[in-house]
C-alpha cells in the first residue's frame, strides 16, 4: 500500500472550498478530486498568491523566495498534504469530530460483547490469577492506546489515518502490510462473525423470554436468527463514512454500560447455586488444563480489542497546528476508558463470584438465563437482552468500517472514481453474509474469543511498542527504549501461546460437538 500524502490546511480556523469541481460522493460529501477536462476554478489560500500570474511582475529571485516558503510551510507542517483519495473513503470522508464523538466511537468499541465472557476465563484462572491477568492487560492496553494516539501524527505535515499505514511508517511497506493488514482485518471480521453469533442467539433468547408458553410450536431456529440479525445489521451498515455512525456508536456505549451494570447486580443478587465452587475448572490431562489457561488468557486480550480503530477514530477528526486532533482524540479516550474500566471489572469479578465454576461457555448471559430465568421477572431479563441486542447491531458498524473501507479504497484506486451507491451497498452486504457464513460454521464462541484474542494481540499490546521505538527512536539503552523493546516481544510471545490454545479449544469444542446442529 502506498503512503497517501496530505493536503490540509492546518494554520487556518476556516478553510473555504476547494479550488477545484467538485464531484459528490455517494454520502454527499463533496471530493476534491478532479474532473477530466473540467476547468479550474480559483479561491484564495494562504498560497495562493504564489501562482503564476501574481508572480508574473515579480522577478525570478523573489518567486523562488516564495516558492520555497510554501515548500518550507509544507515541509514543517503547517500545510498538511492530503490524498484527494480520502474524501470519498468511509473512514476520511468527513472530518467533522471532536472529543465526543472520540469517546462514543472508542466506548462502543472498547465495551461490548466480550466483556460477558471475562467470567468464563476466571472460572479456568482463579480468583487470583484472574484478577492479575485483568489489571495487567488494562493498563498496558492503555499505554499502547496512548502511543497510536501520539504517533498519528508523529511526522510533521503527514497524518497516518489508517493502522496500517503507521505500520508501513514503522516497518517499511511490504512488511508493514504483512504484520499489520492480516491482524486488523481478522479482527474486524472475527468481531464482526462473534457479534452475530451472540447477536441472534441474545435475539432468540429475547423472543422466549417475552412470548413465554405461548410460543408457536415452530419458532426460528438459532441459525435463522444468525439471519435476522445479519440483515438488520446491513440495513445499519448503508451508513456511508464513520463519523455518520457517532449516534449508533452513542446508543451501542450506553446500551454496553447499562446491560453490563444490569447483568452482574442481577447475578450477585440472587442465591448462588449450591453446588458452585471457585476452584478451577478441573481437566482430564494437564496439557488439557495448560490449554485451557493459554485460552482463558486470550479471552481477557480479546476483551481489549479495538486499536485497531484508534488511528481510524483520530482521522475523523480536524487537525491544525495549534490545535492538533491528539488532543481531543486523548481527552475522549480517557473518558471512555474509564467507563470501560467500570464496566469490565465488575461483570468479571461479580459473575465468577455469583457462578464460579459453574459459568457456562457462553458467558455470564447464558448463567443469568440458565440459572435465574424463573427468579427474576420477565420483563427485566426481556429489557437485559434488548439491551444486548442493540449493542451488538452498534458495535457490528464501527468494527466493520475498516474492511468498508478497504474494499472501496480498491476500487478507487483501480477506477480512479468513488463508489456508487449500489457498489458501496454490494460491498456492505457481501461482507454481512460472509461474516454469517463464517458464524454458522463456527458456532464456538468463547472458544473463537480466545483465538482471536491470541491472534490479534499484537494489534493492541505489541505492534504499538515498536513503533514508539522505531519511529520516535529514543535514546538507545534508555528506559524508553528497554521498556517497549521488552513489552512488544512479550506481546508477541504471548500472541503465539494464546493462539495455541484458542486453536486447542475450538478442536476441543469440534470434537464434542461431533456435526454441529443448531435447534
Amino acid at each position: 500500500m502506498e503512503e497517501r500524502p496530505e493536503t490540509e490546511l492546518i494554520s487556518i480556523p476556516a478553510t473555504p472550498r476547494p479550488s477545484t469541481p467538485e464531484i459528490l460522493t455517494p454520502s454527499g460529501q463533496r471530493s476534491p478530486r478532479r474532473e477530466a477536462g473540467a476547468a479550474t476554478a480559483k479561491s484564495w489560500t494562504p498560497t495562493s498568491f504564489i501562482s503564476p500570474r501574481f508572480l508574473s511582475p515579480i522577478g525570478t529571485p523573489m518567486k523562488r523566495v516564495l516558492v520555497n516558503m510554501k515548500g518550507y510551510l509544507e515541509e514543517v507542517g503547517h500545510l498538511t498534504k492530503l490524498n484527494p483519495q480520502d474524501a470519498w473513503l468511509p473512514i476520511t470522508e468527513s472530518r467533522n469530530g471532536n472529543a465526543h464523538y472520540a469517546a462514543f466511537h472508542n466506548l462502543n468499541a472498547g465495551v461490548g460483547f466480550q466483556a460477558l465472557l471475562l467470567p468464563v476465563a476466571f472460572s479456568f484462572l482463579g480468583w487470583s490469577w484472574g484478577i492479575i491477568s485483568l489489571i495487567i492487560a488494562y493498563f498496558w492496553q492503555l499505554y499502547t492506546l496512548w502511543i497510536l494516539v501520539q504517533l498519528h501524527e508523529a511526522v510533521p505535515g503527514k497524518r497516518y489515518n489508517r493502522y496500517v499505514e503507521l505500520a508501513q511508517a514503522a516497518f517499511g511497506e511490504r512488511l508493514g502490510v504483512w504484520l499489520a493488514l492480516f491482524p486488523t482485518v481478522y479482527l474486524s471480521a472475527g468481531t464482526a462473525t462473534a457479534l452475530i453469533l451472540v447477536g441472534g442467539e441474545t435475539m432468540k433468547l429475547f423472543f422466549q423470554t417475552v412470548c413465554g408458553p405461548l410460543c408457536s410450536s415452530n419458532p426460528l431456529t438459532t441459525v435463522e436468527w444468525y439471519l435476522v440479525f445479519t440483515s438488520l445489521c446491513i440495513v445499519l451498515s448503508q451508513l456511508p463514512n464513520l463519523n455518520s455512525i457517532a449516534g449508533l456508536s452513542l446508543v451501542g456505549a450506553v446500551t454496553a454500560i447499562t446491560y453490563c451494570t444490569m447483568v452482574w447486580v442481577l447475578s450477585v443478587s440472587q442465591n448462588r447455586p449450591p453446588t458452585m465452587t471457585y476452584e478451577p475448572v478441573s481437566m482430564p490431562t494437564a496439557s488439557a488444563s495448560f490449554f485451557s489457561v493459554l485460552n482463558a488468557l486470550g479471552i481477557i486480550a480479546f476483551a481489549f480489542r479495538g486499536h485497531n480503530l484508534v488511528l481510524e477514530i483520530q482521522a475523523t477528526m480536524p487537525s491544525t497546528f495549534k490545535k492538533p486532533a491528539h488532543v481531543p482524540m486523548w481527552r475522549g479516550a480517557k473518558v471512555a476508558y474509564v467507563f470501560i474500566a467500570m464496566c469490565i471489572f465488575p461483570v468479571a469479578i461479580g459473575g465468577y463470584w455469583a457462578y464460579g465454576n459453574l459459568m457456562p461457555s457462553g458467558g455470564i448471559l447464558n448463567a443469568l438465563f440458565g440459572f435465574h430465568s424463573h427468579d427474576i421477572s420477565r420483563g427485566l431479563l426481556a429489557v437485559t437482552f434488548l439491551l444486548v441486542v442493540f449493542n451488538c447491531l452498534s458495535s457490528f458498524q464501527i468494527y466493520s468500517m475498516p474492511v468498508f473501507d478497504s474494499f472501496e479504497a480498491g476500487y478507487t484506486s483501480r477506477t480512479n472514481r468513488p463508489c456508487s451507491i449500489w457498489v458501496r451497498s454490494g460491498f456492505r452486504v457481501f461482507y454481512g453474509f460472509v461474516n454469517l457464513f463464517i458464524g454458522v460454521a463456527l458456532p464456538f464462541l468463547s472458544s473463537l474469543a480466545g483465538l482471536l484474542g491470541g491472534l490479534t494481540l499484537p494489534v493492541t499490546f505489541a505492534y504499538p511498542c515498536f513503533m514508539w521505538v522505531l519511529i520516535k527512536k529514543p535514546p538507545k539503552y534508555s528506559f524508553n527504549w528497554y521498556s517497549n523493546w521488552i513489552l512488544g516481544w512479550l506481546g508477541i510471545a504471548f500472541s503465539l501461546a494464546f493462539s495455541i490454545g484458542g486453536i486447542w479449544s475450538m478442536v476441543n469444542s469440534g470434537l464434542k460437538l461431533k456435526f454441529f446442529k443448531p435447534n
